[in-house]
């Protein structure tokens, strides 16, 4: 971590970034307070504000978050600083003090808490454990879009089952996918409720028990369908339709097919986490799991790595010089996930294929042409095999096994079917 010392302008700091090698740099404004400049995981620099202090009552120093720099300006930064300085000369420390103003707050709100105001606390608290930016996205979205509208200004306190069917029934029978998330978190969300002492009672949203007995299951209202696979016997040909560019974001689709892996994780991955000698590519926090995965490596997906490093370097810059093994062509950063949907679309293969679609498409083609074990299979596409106490002593991942099931699957990519071949029945995309 890098530390540079001086008082800052408004422009160094909103443009300060930490030198090459360096994931956090801190930039001194005198008095305790600093920027800390940090390059996430996804290559885009974050700026926030920090006071650092000695607290007498715990004798360490301690860090306190004041906000980032796109909610915070210099001289608010300075304000806070002062004021938090001031308090600690008065023998206060300025966390404690600012944890019992919240729970001042939050005490003199019970009476009044929406379902709004409990809603954005319950996300704050609980957004650091959802692993999925998409997933953290979709909360405040759907609620916004269908709760808040409805019983948003309602009191938590005075909300009945009558408020949540009539959040419910216009889109129970359409977006029953969407509705039935919709009501899972406002049952969260009044769960929280109660437990915090703003609301009595039963929860109205639940649905066991409840809501069940007035709503049609899902599963009778709307079929779950899967998103669009390409039928295994066609994936050679469309590998050796795709082999034919040699754009950063063709050779990402072709890893991805390859090593079966989810869209997040080959966008994610990174040459630090693959080792060349071993022929294994270890993901840090796997897109499903947030745990390390183990990926065994075929001769042709280290092919596709070498390729992708030529084409890197040939341009040169902040794409050569990037951490992604499959970096944006123009910046660097993390690649975008439509790059390979409008390949896809270049391709014509929008309607008929989804880059996810293509681990269905190896798991038929495991279970219908190869012997290899049922749960093999399931292992190279990450997923959870045996109940919790057969995990419980089967703790390996079954990688020499997975080593030969990829290696197979790329030998039969690279091996288009003569004559024609029939195109099986496609699905639809599921509902968002």
């Amino acid at each position: 971590m890098a530390r540079e010392h001086a008082r800052l302008s408004d422009r160094r700091a909103r443009t300060a970034k930490p030198p090459k090698g360096v994931a956090k740099l801190m930039l001194a404004d005198g008095g305790g307070l600093y920027v800390q400049v940090t390059v996430g995981g996804d290559g885009n620099i974050r700026r926030s504000w920090l006071f650092k202090y000695l607290s007498r009552s715990q004798r360490r120093t301690r860090e306190m978050g004041l906000g980032s720099l796109h909610d915070v300006t210099l001289g608010e930064a300075r304000d806070r600083a002062r004021e938090y300085r001031k308090l600690l000369s008065e023998g206060i420390d300025p966390i404690e003090y600012r944890e019992s103003r919240i729970a001042k707050t939050i005490a003199a709100a019970t009476v009044t808490m929406t379902f709004d105001e409990a809603a954005d606390l319950y996300i704050k608290q609980h957004r650091s454990g959802w692993k999925n930016p998409r997933h953290a996205a979709e909360w405040p979205s759907s609620l916004r879009s269908y709760a808040s509208p409805v019983i948003g200004k309602m009191s938590v306190a005075d909300i009945t089952t009558a408020h949540i069917s009539k959040v419910l029934d216009p889109i129970w029978l359409t977006k029953t996918v969407t509705a039935g998330r919709v009501r899972g978190r406002i049952e969260s969300i009044l769960g929280w409720a109660t437990v915090k002492g703003y609301r009595t009672g039963d929860n109205p949203a639940r649905w066991r028990g409840h809501l069940q007995n007035a709503l049609p299951a899902p599963a009778k209202v709307k079929k779950v369908e899967h998103l669009a696979s390409l039928p295994y016997a066609e994936l050679p040909v469309f590998m050796t339709e795709l082999r034919k560019h040699n754009s950063v974001s063709a050779l990402a689709l072709e890893f991805a097919i390859l090593t079966c892996v989810r869209t997040a994780d080959v966008q994610n991955a990174k040459h630090a986490d693959i080792n060349i000698a071993t022929k294994v590519w270890t993901i840090p926090s796997f897109s499903k799991t947030a745990k390390e995965h183990r990926v065994p490596l075929s001769a042709a997906a280290l092919a596709v790595l070498k390729k992708a490093r030529a084409v890197t370097e040939g341009i040169g810059g902040d794409v050569g010089a990037s951490p992604f093994v499959f970096p944006s062509d123009t910046s660097g950063v993390r690649l975008h996930k439509a790059a390979m949907l409008r390949l896809l679309e270049k391709m014509g293969r929008k309607d008929g294929m989804t880059i996810h679609g293509c681990r269905a498409s190896f798991r038929t083609w495991a279970q219908e042409q190869t012997s290899f074990p049922w749960e093999v299979a399931e292992m190279a596409l990450g997923h959870t095999v045996g109940t919790k106490v057969e995990r419980a002593y089967a703790r390996g991942d079954a990688l020499k096994k997975r080593v030969a099931i990829m290696e197979t699957w790329s030998q039969y990519l690279a091996k288009p079917l003569e004559g024609k071949v029939v195109t099986l029945h496609r699905k639809a995309q599921k509902e968002d």
